[in-house]
């Protein structure tokens, strides 16, 4: 998660919302990426799905089976729907999203009867360093 909040500061100096992610098989980092949107100009460049992209790359495979998830956000329903899709075994959050998250808030895309992979959900880990950096981060931009 340390890696992932990293890249959320990152983004954030950058202008992005701060949010990073990282996708892991065991001890090994497969993909680390940030929300790069503004940079790419591109509405579905969200950390998770950037990373999980480009874990499937480094993996060869459409699945990321046994890998697992860190983002410093809880995943919206586009990113839950990539999770699901790519079998992410295991998903690590650290700030809820009571209005986009798509995971344990909003549509809980996970627990719907359509949803045919359900990965472990962790929630919380460093939440309250992730949920100070989104704070900080929309304060600014509301202000200037």
């Amino acid at each position: 998660m340390e890696l992932a909040l990293s890249l959320a500061e990152e983004a954030a100096a950058l202008g992005e919302a701060p949010v990073g992610a990282v996708v892991v098989e065991g001890t090994r980092i497969l993909a680390a990426e940030r929300n790069r949107m503004q940079a790419l100009k591109d509405p579905t460049a969200h950390a998770e799905f950037l990373a999980i992209r480009a874990a499937l790359e480094v993996r060869g495979t459409g699945r990321l089976d046994g890998c697992d998830l860190y983002v410093t956000l809880e995943p919206c329903a586009m990113c839950a729907g990539a999770i699901a899709h790519a079998r992410v075994r295991r998903v690590y959050y650290a700030a809820e999203d009571v209005k986009a998250g798509a995971v344990e808030n909003g549509v809980r895309l996970f627990d719907q009867p359509t949803c045919h992979h359900r990965p472990e959900v962790i929630s919380g880990l460093s939440a309250e360093r992730a949920e100070n950096m989104l704070i900080s981060f929309f304060r600014k931009l509301r202000t200037s």
